[in-house]
């Protein structure tokens, strides 16, 4: 029951949706978040699986964000890490033997499915409290060490993403630039209709507790 009150069941929906989006960003083959280009670029270039780096990038961001910030490592973020990681490699093996567009038309439509499933999965992702997103803690630790804005940090932090990617051959594309710029909108815009399914869910899950007692 403590996890349902926490969101557990949010937090895998979102953590579905969103690896989705991403596989089908990645197979689109027009650019991906800068995060997950740099995912692309180490797979291109040493080998192993695009959710393979998933979990190796993610885990060292969580023992850099302890270092920063003096504490200990937020270990509970692993798990996040270690579902997207599995997550993004098994919808790329399923969309691999469903379909993988060659024409412009499949991988723009691939493209826009892929960031607004994107944005759906990181809106639900939200609603949890389960495990915190190693980028987003990161985005935290530097806005408050460096005393910027939320916004800033977050820009910095894609713009190193998208260097470091660009120098391993990563996803970079159009589709980098309209997930910068789409993605934040489609949060924004989907969150106080998943904050209200979220207290639905609370809502009814005390209304059974009750009638239990």
């Amino acid at each position: 029951m403590t996890l349902l009150k926490k969101g557990l069941h949010f937090y895998l929906f979102g953590l579905i949706i969103l690896t989705l989006g991403i596989a089908l960003s990645v197979l689109s083959l027009l650019g991906t978040s800068p995060f997950d280009a740099l995912l692309v670029g180490l797979f291109r270039t040493f080998g192993l699986t695009i959710g393979s780096w998933e979990i190796v990038v993610g885990t060292s961001m969580v023992i850099g964000n302890a270092l920063l910030d003096k504490k200990r490592p937020e270990y509970f973020a692993l798990i996040t890490s270690f579902i997207t990681g599995i997550g993004i490699d098994s919808w790329l093996f399923i969309l691999e033997y469903i379909y993988i567009p060659h024409g412009l038309g499949g991988q723009i439509i691939y493209l826009l499915l892929g960031i607004l499933l994107t944005g759906i999965g990181v809106a639900f992702y939200l609603q949890s409290e389960i495990a915190p997103n190693p980028m987003d803690r990161s985005m935290m630790i530097l806005s408050n060490k460096l005393n910027w804005s939320v916004t800033k940090s977050r820009a910095i932090i894609n713009v190193l993403l998208v260097i470091v990617a660009f120098l391993f051959g990563g996803a970079i594309g159009i589709g980098t630039l309209i997930n910068a710029f789409v993605v934040g909108w489609i949060i924004s815009f989907l969150l106080p209709w998943a904050n209200k399914l979220r207290n639905a869910s609370l809502h009814k899950t005390s209304l059974k507790r009750n009638e239990v007692q």
